[in-house]
């Protein structure tokens, strides 16, 4: 098949973590040809989505990792599969890229489908399943996130569309500071935050469970660096092997049908103790660390899923 990845540069990815990486070094494995465009190359030409990049290949070399041949203009639709890997923020160039990609439906298979990428981010698809997921509250308006405090006493603050762990702020019971980050927050965004109660069970790791096709494939365990409530792995969380618990069994049944319907064959969601944080659709990390933990190709497993569907 022919595959175009739309990421952000390959040149600079760690090929140890990287997941477009592993998606790109396993597709070459079975044949199939490579292309790659960032973002900004993307364009809508008189009813063409075309893109401007580079056919490359692959190695597990460091620093000598991605091949690419001279840049060309190439018609998306003349590709089997699309993969919209890059990473947010989830701004409006992220979404303008949705629209553009959601043309090329009945012509080549983006991966995951952009529609529901643009109209299920993140900290938003978790709305549908309240019994689920922590005491939530999103809101821009001060006293109502004031009121979300007062009943909870501990509680993580955040943008609601951040990613990375950026931004993310713990305000226990004692602190006097959530005034101040509204402003801050509030001054250089129209965007509206989003708090949920503190989960005490953070301190024991945030997990990152891997669906491919709304079935859940293995997980890792995100334990938080000395001194942070963060655990993401950008920030010095410390990957952990770890199995899936019968409560993550529960969340995935619940949850994995929705998503294979809406098209998302690559979703890593978080679950800190009993609940749902996040469903990670729009880049999804974390099949390198699952594959050496478990010693199982999960690429694989991707691979497999959207070849049927491409069959």
């Amino acid at each position: 098949m022919k595959i175009a990845f739309q990421m952000d540069p390959i040149g600079d990815v760690d090929i140890n973590a990287d997941s477009s990486f592993r998606l790109a070094e396993e597709a070459q494995a079975r044949g199939h040809s490579l292309f790659f465009y960032s973002p900004d190359k993307l364009a809508y030409q008189e009813g063409r989505i075309t893109a401007r990049g580079h056919d490359f290949t692959v190695q597990r070399v460091q620093g000598d990792h991605a091949h690419l041949k001279p840049e060309r203009e190439v018609d998306l639709a003349d590709f089997d599969v699309v993969w919209l890997r890059q990473d947010p923020p989830f701004d409006m160039h992220y979404i303008t890229s949705t629209h553009l990609l959601d043309r090329l439906k009945g012509q080549a298979l983006v991966v995951n489908d952009p529609f529901w990428v643009r109209n299920f981010p993140e900290k938003l698809m978790v709305l549908d399943f309240p019994e689920l997921t922590p005491p939530t509250t999103i809101a821009r308006d001060l006293e109502t996130i004031k009121a979300f405090k007062a009943k909870h006493g501990d509680v993580i603050l955040k943008p609601l569309y951040g990613n990375g762990g950026a931004g993310v702020f713990r305000l226990d019971a004692q602190d006097r500071n959530l005034t101040s980050l509204h402003e801050l927050f509030t001054g250089f965004s129209r965007e509206p935050l989003i708090v949920q109660k503190f989960l005490p069970a953070v301190s024991k790791g945030d997990k990152r469970v891997i669906l491919v096709d709304g079935e859940a494939v293995g997980a890792i365990n995100r334990v938080p660096a000395e001194g942070e409530t963060r655990s993401n792995m950008h920030v010095g969380g410390r990957p952990e092997k770890i199995g899936l618990s019968a409560r993550d069994q529960e969340i995935c049944a619940a949850i994995g049908p929705l998503l294979k319907e809406k098209g998302q064959v690559f979703v890593g969601i978080d679950v800190i103790g009993d609940y749902l944080t996040e469903i990670n659709v729009t880049s999804p990390t974390g099949i390198q660390e699952l594959e050496r933990f478990d010693d199982v190709n999960i690429a694989a497993k991707i691979w497999d899923a959207i070849e049927a569907r491409c069959a």
